[in-house]
């Protein structure tokens, strides 16, 4: 860890305990926490009911005029037609929906999880791995009452909750997509399937609408942060800031009674060669900050993909020894509800 991440963490979480070593093997995994599926209801039809739910659509909407959805605070007019970093105006543009089964456990059950994926994206890394959606911006546009109807779609497919891939610069249109598919049944769980890059104010506006946060926490240090997801210097404080504030809205994972997930954190962080991502502070801060019982993936599966291959110290897979040293870290740290990958 350099001198730049110390002093943040060290800032944030103060001294903290000590790591201690608990030996080699599968990280161990705390006592789970259940709600029976009959008794859980998705907290947006509460604020639907009181009317909150159409305040804040209203709200997220305004933004539009002067863009300050995400940290970049670009100050596009988007509902003129200005584009700012994300290259995206006020209506939100789908690449894909469909049950997906590449998700982690607690999302896809039997039935899958009902991805749907946003074009373009506010962090715009160089090794995106879904560079065709996020840099190119393949998709096509929908109105809110069809990304409504969507969701509906994917509820229909027997989908176990609704998941929002790279959602952060359409958010006022889902919450306006979701004022449309309550009145005619929608009941899953929202999944803020997210790149971490998000502003405090756009995630206040979500408390009560969000059910599971799914965000990756990509890097530790501000200056990779940088020169690998588009000058995005800022990112280690905003992640750890906007994660906060999810842990807080909803709380650890609350799975039923067969597994899966009805809200809470869960975060991703991918591996990446030479531990650019700071792998070992990361999870000194999920311990410390959020809490031992954080439902963490630790994924391995880092490839060179999109423009990777320009920056040597992305241009290979993660070695077999810097995975198993990310899953030492963890354990050190004394994480207890860590998904592992091979």
């Amino acid at each position: 860890m350099d001198g730049s991440t110390r002093r943040f963490f060290d800032g944030i979480l103060g001294a903290g305990a000590a790591f201690g070593l608990l030996g080699a093997g599968t990280l161990a995994t705390g006592p789970r926490r259940v709600m029976l599926r009959r008794q859980w209801r998705p907290a947006y039809l509460d604020l639907e009911s009181a009317g909150e739910l159409a305040r804040r659509a209203e709200s997220l909407f305004s933004i539009y005029r002067s863009c300050r959805l995400c940290p970049r605070q670009c100050g596009a007019d988007r509902l003129a037609g200005e584009k700012g970093v994300c290259q995206s105006v006020s209506r939100a543009r789908v690449a894909a929906a469909h049950p997906h089964f590449g998700e982690e456990a607690p999302l896809v059950g039997r039935h899958g999880s009902g991805t749907i994926f946003f074009s373009r994206c506010n962090l715009l890394c160089a090794y995106c791995q879904n560079w065709e959606i996020s840099h190119r911006g393949d998709g096509s546009f929908l109105s809110d009452e069809a990304l409504g109807r969507l969701m509906l779609q994917l509820a229909d497919l027997g989908c176990h909750n609704i998941n929002l891939v790279t959602p952060t610069h359409c958010v006022p249109n889902i919450v306006r997509a979701l004022r449309s598919a309550i009145p005619r049944g929608l009941r899953l769980p929202l999944v803020y399937n997210c790149g971490g890059y998000e502003s405090l104010e756009a995630v206040r506006l979500l408390d009560g609408i969000v059910d599971i946060y799914l965000p990756d926490f990509k890097y530790t240090d501000g200056p990779t942060a940088a020169k690998y997801s588009s000058g995005a210097g800022d990112y280690p404080e905003v992640a750890a800031a906007a994660i906060s504030e999810m842990h807080r809205q909803v709380g650890d994972l609350v799975v039923d009674e067969d597994g899966i997930a009805l809200r809470g954190l869960m975060i991703r962080h991918l591996v990446l060669p030479r531990n650019l991502a700071g792998t070992g502070a990361f999870v000194h801060f999920v311990a410390h900050k959020l809490g031992p019982g954080t439902y963490v993936n630790l994924m391995s599966q880092y490839r060179p993909a999109w423009q990777a291959q320009r920056y040597p110290a992305l241009s290979r897979r993660i070695t077999r020894e810097e995975y198993e040293q990310a899953v030492t870290w963890a354990r050190q740290a004394g994480l207890t509800n860590v998904h592992l990958q091979g």
